[in-house]
């Protein structure tokens, strides 16, 4: 896979020619002072859904004890991803057809009606379904925002702005959690939804000020049966995921029914696409290797990735027995490691052209930090955790928007909206599924540590009552030697998680250097 990038055309690679392609498909880039401007409103944007996915755990324990309803308390998560996922190919599409600027101001808005109304809500069952018309519009501002950088900027100058994306998604990591806990604390848990307002305002005002782009104008078709078929093929996959193990057992008749059935339909939207005029994810991209192998890459990016973003705040709350506030704080070196290598290595990839060593580099140190990750115990001093989390935080940065630029660079410009969100797409689906693969690791070996670990312990145990795993306080009350000996089988359950996602890094690495 050719590597060089060049400051107009491609990845080096000979790109298919598209029949019909007009003057309008050409891109118009800005200069730097106008790409300066026009980035804060995209970051603003993409803060906007990265935040989100942080922010709102915080508050689900305050929600539960106002409105009630423990066992749908996962649909308050749900529903957004859900919703998300499936509109994100959606959104490229639409903006390739009729303009990245105003789809994504579309997009912009969805999210923030949806948040509005997510902190009016009086019942679990309303909070719900506004998340679901917050996820809508969040499924669109990840994947425009990177379009519209394919649109502004020119190839070989994208690895240096890309990075700037990278370090949101660190700041939004930690920042998540921090104001989660505060506004939770303080003005109420509505607030992690109205903070949006401001936010998404300034990324409105910004981008209807500075981003000025050519109207596409182009005859064209909507595939409404594509999108219809792509949104009924993710949800049933999701809902298994989400409900397999938990609500039905992972070979329980419903939860196969929902596997079958996502099959079915994927195979359904694969046949419509090769026969729609404008298919929502047009299938001679798979054609380009940068193209396939980068979605491959994504989805196993989102597994090991999630992986360890569950892994890490997990140990630091109920091993080392830190506050939600304080494992965000403790989450600093990642953070600082991401900020770090996602800016260097983008600056790098403008001055050379090479992108290729970036991501072998970075799963080689991923795989690396991941196995170390695996050998924390209860005794672990922090300052190990933290070198081990600025190693992660290194590997990720090199990693997260390197492919995207490579994707980027190696497709025709009118597929840019549709390549970019399904890029995203597959992202999102392969976190999707390393969540529900983990915290199955994790509730499976648990269970048992927690026999063997509790061997000699038990008759303490019993004494003052069963363990609840899922309340963290409880575990941090417990007598000695009770304590340790259920805080050991975490760190032991937690292990396997962490050198689970360390083998999704071992295929990265591997895909790289073939």
């Amino acid at each position: 896979m050719s590597e060089v990038l060049n400051s107009s055309g491609s990845a080096g690679e000979n790109r298919p020619q598209v029949e019909g392609a007009a003057t309008f498909d050409k891109p118009q880039y800005l200069s730097h002072q106008q790409i300066v401007v026009v980035l804060f409103g995209l970051m603003a944007g993409v803060m906007l859904a990265a935040l989100d996915q942080s922010i709102v755990g915080t508050a689900l324990p305050r929600i539960v004890s106002e409105f009630g309803g423990l066992d749908k308390l996962a649909w308050v998560v749900t529903a957004y991803l859900l919703t998300a996922t499936a509109a994100t190919p959606l959104w490229g599409k639409i903006s390739d057809l009729y303009g990245r600027r105003p789809i994504f101001q579309i997009a912009i808005m969805i999210f923030l009606i949806g948040s509005v109304l997510c902190g009016l809500s009086q019942n679990l069952p309303q909070l719900i379904a506004f998340r679901a018309i917050q996820g809508i519009g969040g499924g669109g501002l990840m994947a425009i925002a990177f379009s519209i950088i394919g649109d502004i900027i020119p190839p070989r100058e994208r690895g240096r702005y890309q990075g700037y994306f990278g370090a949101v998604f660190g700041v939004s990591s930690v920042a998540g959690p921090l104001l989660g806990g505060w506004f939770t604390d303080g003005p109420g848990w509505r607030w992690i939804f109205y903070i949006n307002l401001p936010v998404g305002i300034a990324a409105l005002v910004i981008t209807s000020m500075a981003l000025k782009l050519p109207t596409v104008r182009r005859e064209h078709t909507i595939d409404y049966l594509g999108a219809a078929l792509i949104v009924a093929a993710v949800s049933p996959l999701l809902l298994y995921l989400n409900w397999a193990g938990n609500e039905f057992g992972w070979f329980a008749p419903g939860a196969l029914a929902l596997l079958i059935a996502a099959v079915i339909l994927t195979v359904s939207f694969v046949v419509v696409e090769q026969r729609a005029a404008e298919p929502i994810i047009p299938l001679r991209l798979f054609q380009n290797s940068v193209f396939a192998i980068g979605n491959i890459y994504g989805f196993l990016a989102g597994i090991a990735m999630f992986g360890a973003i569950i892994f890490l705040p997990f140990y630091l709350q109920a091993v080392m027995g830190m506050s939600p506030t304080e494992s965000g704080l403790a989450m600093l070196p990642a953070v600082l490691g991401i900020l770090t290598t996602s800016i260097v290595s983008g600056r790098l990839i403008t001055r050379t052209g090479r992108y290729k060593i970036y991501p072998i580099l970075g799963a080689a140190v991923l795989i690396v930090s991941l196995l170390l990750l695996s050998r924390l115990r209860v005794d672990t001093p922090f300052w190990q955790v933290a070198i081990f989390e600025l190693a992660f935080g290194a590997g990720l940065g090199m990693t997260m928007q390197t492919i995207i630029t490579a994707v980027q660079n190696a497709v025709e410009h009118r597929d840019l909206g549709a390549a970019t969100s399904a890029t995203t797409f597959f992202r999102q689906m392969g976190g999707t599924v390393g969540a529900a693969i983990f915290g199955a690791i994790l509730a499976n070996r648990l269970a048992v540590h927690l026999a063997v670990q509790l061997g000699p312990a038990t008759a303490g145990a019993q004494t003052n009552g069963p363990i609840n795993t899922n309340d963290i306080q409880a575990i941090q009350a417990l007598p000695e030697p009770v304590k340790t000996s259920v805080l050991t089988a975490f760190t032991y359950a937690l292990d396997v998680s962490s050198w689970s996602a360390s083998r999704s890094w071992r295929w990265l690495w591997w895909l790289h250097c073939s």
